[in-house]
């Protein structure tokens, strides 16, 4: 493979201990080939070029959060006309992972509304988990923050991921979330990585965050130490009565820019295409897996939003050659 120029290259941060997020930025600002090229160059030497990791989520209990969270239809705060629904019993739990196991996930993700599990409900959310990992699926839950003891509770039932984004940069968090705070929600990353669990955590772009908000999301992200092994990227979906209903649309490009950049400065995470491939064209879709993305949330739901159904994700793999990881 052919390398950048000598002069093209300088303009390039090399890896660093610390991502600057001005440094980010410059990645952001490079031509976009050059940039595609930059991530291409290091994904592949981490990860098969042509494999993609394919994850379920289910919600296992819906609506009524108490928390303010500017882009969820789950949120009380909000009038989206989401119905409230009870948490899912095991039967339900396990029927929805085998399901997603014989389509081809082989990780099952399990979310639930709520500012943060109750222990009664953790014991039943660990009973799913364990129930989970028995049918051969990696494991994850997406609960909110947790109280000490709650981390390892979940990974002795056999956890193997927990989900908390940072949302946003620490700049911007306020704009979109009032009831908690980022430090919040790294305090809680914290008991995770105590308790010898795996990190998935990402953010949400296009809600009206500039620039250098995104390059400063990816940046505290990649200054995680280690980085979170997974790292999904959603782009917002507008859902109507959240107050982000009427957020100007992200150019597409940038979308993949921003994909490109947590490819580089997170080489060795799995870099998730999540929330808004519903809306995504296929040759959007297939910029972001030429950007570095290797993973995706696979079925028709994720929460409460729509998304690709399985056999239109097939159907994409085919066509460009992709392979299930």
């Amino acid at each position: 493979m052919s390398a950048i120029s000598p002069e093209k290259l300088s303009s390039i941060p090399q890896p660093l201990s610390k991502w600057r997020t001005a440094e980010v930025e410059a990645l952001f600002a490079l031509p976009f080939n050059d940039l595609l090229f930059r991530a291409q160059e290091v994904h592949r030497q981490h990860f098969d070029a042509n494999a993609v990791q394919r994850s379920t989520l289910l919600s296992i209990k819906t609506g009524g959060c108490s928390e303010d969270c500017g882009y969820c239809s789950q949120s009380a705060h909000h009038e989206t006309g989401l119905e409230r629904e009870s948490l899912l019993s095991l039967d339900e739990v396990v029927a929805a992972a085998q399901a997603a196991r014989d389509s081809g996930a082989t990780r099952f993700c399990m979310g639930a509304a709520w500012r943060g599990p109750k222990q009664k409900d953790l014991e039943l959310v660990s009973a799913m988990v364990s129930a989970v990992k028995g049918l051969g699926l990696e494991t994850c839950v997406t609960l909110g923050m947790l109280q000490e003891g709650q981390a390892e509770q979940l990974k002795e039932a056999g956890l193997d991921y927990y989900n908390h984004n940072l949302d946003t940069a620490p700049e911007f968090y306020g704009q979109v979330i009032t009831t908690h705070t980022q430090a919040d929600r790294l305090d809680t990353l914290e008991k995770v990585r105590d308790a010898g669990l795996h990190v998935c955590c990402g953010g949400i772009v296009g809600m009206g965050e500039s620039r250098r908000a995104r390059a400063a999301l990816v940046a505290e992200l990649a200054n995680m130490s280690p980085p979170p092994e997974s790292v999904p990227i959603n782009h917002l979906v507008a859902v109507p009565g959240t107050p982000l209903e009427h957020a100007a649309s992200l150019d597409p490009f940038e979308f993949v820019r921003t994909i490109a950049c947590a490819r580089i400065t997170m080489p060795a995470s799995m870099v998730r295409l999540s929330a808004g491939r519903e809306q995504m064209s296929d040759e959007l879709q297939a910029l972001c897996f030429l950007a570095g993305a290797n993973s995706i949330f696979y079925g028709d739901k994720l929460l409460t939003a729509d998304n690709p159904e399985a056999g239109r994700d097939e159907l994409l793999f085919s066509r460009l050659g992709l392979k299930a990881m």
